[in-house]
């Protein structure tokens, strides 16, 4: 039997002062290269919501993606992706929030979530919440239902839960 936790803590890796000076990145991409760790994380992501549950997916840029596409194709639901303002090619609804190293504006189609739909929201860390905050502020502005968020790594320390306190927050991690 795999322990998954640790599976996943010895497959990130550090890397200091990326993107900027004092921010410690957290790097997946050797998570990633590891088949076990990566059908892993995804399992135990649809495992935690239930086969069923979720009509869509939200991915959020860019790492978000590679594990919320997957986590789709299991549930049968379709995946939704939330981008960086100007990059997505139609008609959008837009986020703009505080992250821990500045602001940033998100985007969703306008079409993606349709009300009733009930839509988890997947990214690979959460840190100070303002990311996935203002994901589920546009889901539910497309009057969806967040049912949650499940994240490969929370940096608790950063306290981003704290404003997230109206979502299920699943992580597999914590440090």
């Amino acid at each position: 039997m795999v322990d998954l936790g640790k599976l996943i803590r010895e497959r990130i890796r550090d890397v200091d002062d990326y993107p900027k000076p004092g921010v410690v990145f957290k790097d997946i991409t050797p998570l990633l290269a590891d088949h076990v760790a990566f059908a892993g994380v995804v399992d135990a992501i649809v495992n935690y919501h239930g086969r069923g549950t979720i009509d869509k997916i939200v991915g959020i840029e860019a790492r978000g993606f590679i594990i919320a596409a997957p986590v789709a194709y299991h549930f049968g639901a379709g995946f939704v992706p939330v981008r960086k303002k100007g990059k997505l090619p139609s008609q959008t609804r837009e986020e703009t929030y505080d992250l821990e190293y500045g602001t940033e504006t998100i985007e969703i189609h306008s079409d993606a979530v349709e009300p009733g739909d009930r839509v988890l929201i997947v990214d690979d860390v959460l840190a100070t919440g303002g990311t996935a905050g203002a994901a589920a502020d546009l889901v539910r502005r497309g009057g969806a239902e967040v049912v949650g968020l499940s994240v490969l790594l929370e940096l608790s320390f950063l306290r981003g839960r704290d404003r997230l306190r109206n979502l299920d927050v699943h992580s597999l991690v914590t440090v």
